[in-house]
């Protein structure tokens, strides 16, 4: 329980730091940190993100940094979507469930390693309800099936469809995923049973984070600071799949064609580094 205390504080420090990401490290700390079965993780993740994110918002609130219309008009059609999505859980096992949010993991980190470009549009004067309710049901629809896709979904659609600055766009996405989060859990809760001590337990770890999450942002660079996470992404979504599938991997592949992959990315991974630090392009690319 100690160490899934501690685990559970990352879940707060990234949403305190980055305005998300803290479905893709609750699910893996209560499936596997935890034990529980995947339907109980996915179903437990999304009340403890929903409740942390409303806590770190509240942060976000204080600098001024919530745009409350567009939140809420995103909010409510994601809460629909969440709610649905919530309910078709049900239709698949939780195998299933867990290779999607591993997927969705995958996206996401690609996601962060290309970047958002903050635009400098300026603040628009009328909002796009349509776009914004689409955007929100077919986040939120994620969001109620795999337990996944908060903040680095919602964010890049608040900058493009809301005008935002980076700041504000996080602060308001805390909003939106907590609000939707809550609406999901409510699906799942219709047919699964949540350990609610446990939950309790990396709730209060994870709202803690959240302080320390805050106080972080003001020192380490974005860039790095996304990048980082990103990669660390990747490896929970490797990790995730290897325990749900690595069985059939094994007897699709043979051992010496993994050894092979490994081996090539190894090799891609140093020739990259060593003509980044010479100032040299890499084939297929070029050094600007």
């Amino acid at each position: 329980m100690i160490i899934v205390a501690l685990l559970s504080a990352l879940i707060g420090i990234s949403l305190g730091l980055l305005g998300g990401g803290g479905s893709i490290l609750a699910v893996p700390v209560l499936a596997y940190g935890a034990g529980m079965p995947a339907k109980e993780a996915i179903a437990t993740s999304l009340l403890v993100v929903g409740t942390t994110s409303l806590f770190a918002m509240l942060q976000h609130a204080r600098a001024g940094n919530v745009e409350w219309r567009t939140g809420f008009v995103f909010s409510g059609a994601a809460m629909a979507g969440a709610y649905l999505g919530g309910r078709a859980a049900d239709w698949f096992s939780g195998t299933t469930l867990l290779l999607l949010f591993a997927g969705m993991m995958v996206v996401t980190a690609a996601a962060m390693f290309r970047g958002r470009k903050e635009r400098a549009a300026a603040q628009r004067d009328s909002l796009p309800i349509l776009l914004v309710v689409a955007e929100g049901l077919v986040v939120g629809g994620a969001t109620g099936l795999v337990g996944a896709g908060g903040g680095f979904l919602v964010v890049p659609a608040l900058v493009l469809l809301g005008g935002m600055d980076m700041h504000r766009a996080i602060g308001t996405s805390l909003l939106v995923i907590g609000l939707k989060s809550f609406a999901a859990f409510a699906g799942h809760a219709a047919h699964v049973s949540i350990d609610y001590p446990l939950a309790l337990l990396v709730t209060g770890a994870a709202v803690a984070g959240t302080f320390v999450g805050a106080r972080l942002a003001r020192g380490i660079p974005a860039e790095k600071l996304r990048k980082g996470f990103a990669l660390f992404v990747l490896v929970m979504a490797g990790y995730v799949i290897w325990r749900e599938a690595g069985d059939r991997l094994v007897q699709v592949m043979p051992g010496w064609a993994w050894l092979s992959v490994a081996l090539a990315a190894a090799a891609g991974g140093v020739v990259a580094m060593v003509a980044r630090a010479k100032g040299a392009p890499v084939a297929g690319g070029s050094a600007h």
